[in-house]
Order: C-alpha cells, then sequence, then structure tokens
C-alpha cells in the first residue's frame, strides 16, 4: 500500500466517522488491519496514526477496540524496523569496534518488552520504573496526566506497559474533550480518577478500564459515588439510612415559661423540657434555653 492509497483511505475513514453508521466505520478499520502495516515514514505523511489514535477513544466500544488493535500492530511493526536497522548499522560497524563504556544507569527497556506481561511487583509499578514514554500530545500537563493515569491503571496490575499506557492515553484524551481543555475541572477529575483507582479496596475500577468493560468516556463522567467500590457504597448507603433515622427520631416538644428567669441577659423568654435523669424517686430534671441570647442551664 503506497502513500497515496493510504491517504485516501484514511480522508475515507475520517469522513465515515462522522458521517456513516458504526458498522461501517468498523468495516474500513478491519480492512486497514488486515493489510501490510505502513512504514513510520508512511505514517507520519499521511498521518494515518494520528487518525486512527483518535478513534481508540471512540465512544462506539467495536470502533475503539479495533482502532486500538490497529494501532498496537502498527507501532509493533515500527518498533520492529527500528530494532531492525540498529542491528544492520552495529553489524556494519565491524567486529573490531571498541566495546562501549560499561554505564551504571539502567537501560530503557526494548520496545518489545512494551507487550510482554508485567513481571515485577505490581504495586510498586509507576511509569518512571517501567521506563514509559509519556511524550504524547504537545502539552506538558497533559502528558503529566497520561502519567497520573497510568500510575492509577498500573497499580497491583499484571497488564503489559503498552496495554496500559494505551488506556491511560484513552482516558486523558476523554476527559480533555469532555472538560474543553486543560480546565480546572479537567485536573480536578483526573485527580478523583488517580485516587479511586489506588484505593486498596476498590482495584475491580481499575479491572473494568483496563479490560475496556468501561469506556473511557463513561470513566471520565463518573461521580464519587459511581467511582466508589461495592464495599464502599454499602457503608455509605447504611450511614445514610442510620442518619435518616436520627433526623426522623422525634424530639421532645419543648414549653416556653414566662416564669423562669435568663440569669445571663434577665429576660423571661425561656424554653425548657423535663427528663427523668436519676432514680425515678428523685424530682426531674430541668433543661432550660434563653429564646433571647440563647444561653443554657438546667435544674432538679
Amino acid at each position: 500500500m503506497d502513500d497515496r492509497e493510504l491517504s485516501s483511505r484514511i480522508r475515507a475513514l475520517a469522513k465515515a466517522v462522522s458521517a456513516e453508521p458504526a458498522s461501517v466505520v468498523v468495516s474500513m478499520l478491519e480492512s486497514l488491519k488486515k493489510d501490510a502495516a505502513p512504514t513510520e515514514e508512511q505514517l507520519r505523511s499521511t498521518k494515518a496514526g494520528v487518525t486512527v489514535g483518535k478513534l481508540r477513544s471512540n465512544p462506539n466500544k467495536d470502533i475503539a477496540k479495533v482502532a486500538g488493535e490497529i494501532v498496537s500492530k502498527w507501532r509493533k511493526n515500527v518498533d520492529a524496523a527500528k530494532d531492525a536497522k540498529k542491528k544492520k548499522e552495529m553489524g556494519a560497524s565491524g567486529a573490531n569496534s571498541p566495546a562501549p563504556p560499561k554505564s551504571t544507569a539502567s537501560p530503557a527497556p526494548p520496545n518489545s518488552s512494551y507487550s510482554k506481561p508485567y513481571e515485577g511487583d505490581p504495586e510498586k509499578r509507576h511509569f518512571k520504573t517501567d521506563k514509559v514514554d509519556l511524550s504524547r500530545t504537545g502539552s506538558q500537563t497533559r502528558n503529566n496526566s497520561i502519567g497520573l493515569l497510568y500510575n492509577g491503571l498500573a497499580y497491583r496490575a499484571t497488564e503489559s506497559i503498552e496495554e496500559v499506557l494505551t488506556r491511560a492515553v484513552e482516558v486523558e484524551a476523554a476527559a480533555f474533550r469532555a472538560f474543553k481543555g486543560e480546565t480546572q475541572e479537567y485536573r480536578n477529575k483526573l485527580r478523583t480518577l488517580f485516587t479511586s483507582l489506588k484505593r486498596k479496596d476498590n482495584r475491580a475500577l481499575g479491572r473494568r478500564v483496563l479490560a475496556g468493560e468501561l469506556s473511557a468516556a463513561d470513566f471520565v463522567v463518573m461521580n464519587e459515588k459511581e467511582l466508589a467500590s461495592e464495599e464502599q457504597r454499602k457503608k455509605d448507603e447504611a450511614l445514610e439510612k442510620e442518619n435518616m433515622k436520627k433526623a426522623q427520631m422525634p424530639v421532645p416538644e419543648k414549653s416556653v415559661s414566662s416564669a423562669l428567669r435568663c440569669g445571663k441577659c434577665g429576660q423571661k423568654k425561656v424554653s425548657y423540657t423535663q427528663a427523668q435523669t436519676r432514680s425515678a424517686d428523685e424530682p426531674m430534671t430541668t433543661f432550660c434555653e434563653c429564646l433571647v441570647c440563647g444561653n443554657r442551664w438546667k435544674f432538679s
């Protein structure tokens, strides 16, 4: 597939997304997926990677799924081409070339490791330790947000770096659209999502997002109650019911006396209630409150 054909198909795909049924778009994506993967130069010149990459956060799950598979295939092809080029260059340099000096720094993992299941401690995953390249947008704020979401989604997850990063990029893009750019609401929402993902009692939330069961578009607009775990929702409901019961309990009716005088302001507008606080043969305790200054006292 040459540049002209790829460019033509990508333009047709972009038009179909806004004008054709989802089934047509899926069919066009499936056709792209079956064809040979384009080179890195073709992806840059035709902007095919950008167009298909945006579809990974499409509200339609079928479109988003196939688009994600295409991007994964194309990225692997580009990575394989880069590895082959490096090997060729190393071979051309000759066997007598001096060995490079040893470095104490940990080398970045090869790109192929991105697609392998994670084998380290899942509770300590972080985009820095996973050596993730966050340069996915032209904005540092958005790239940092992708890193924040990566840390939340990767927590206690064994999915590959590529899978977690793909979801993090999709969620950030969905939030960017939903909240009209890098607004304060956008920043606050991403912090809320990160906090919810990192809760030890809410592991199911991250699993749903990584598995695609919960779409990025739906995830970014969930409120705190929807983000909470099933266990937390039950606790909140129980507390709410308890508070409702307390609110509905009868409050002892207060009487107003003009015979009682407030010792603080001297007024005779005093409300009072009586209760048996001691043994039955003892007089009742009277609780008083001045309706003028709010002074409270009691006597037996």
